[in-house]
């Protein structure tokens, strides 16, 4: 449920603030990552979330862009 309701603000939002969303995460993600390396990051699961999250974002910008 919480995944759907995250998939459905995504298609809410325009191409713009779908770019900013995307570009926000894959700098958290590059975070997570410096911190796992560093072993500074306590709950790893976090790291394979925001993948999914940019996968998401990704996924509802190119059905945008092909409607």
């Amino acid at each position: 449920m919480k995944i759907n309701k995250y998939v459905e603000e995504l298609k809410a939002k325009s191409a713009a603030e779908l770019n900013e969303e995307l570009v926000a995460a894959k700098k958290e993600l590059f975070n997570l990552r410096f911190q796992n390396a560093t072993n500074q990051l306590e709950n790893t699961s976090r790291i394979k979330e925001v993948r999914k999250n940019i996968a998401r974002i990704q996924t509802v910008i190119a059905q945008k862009a092909n409607a």
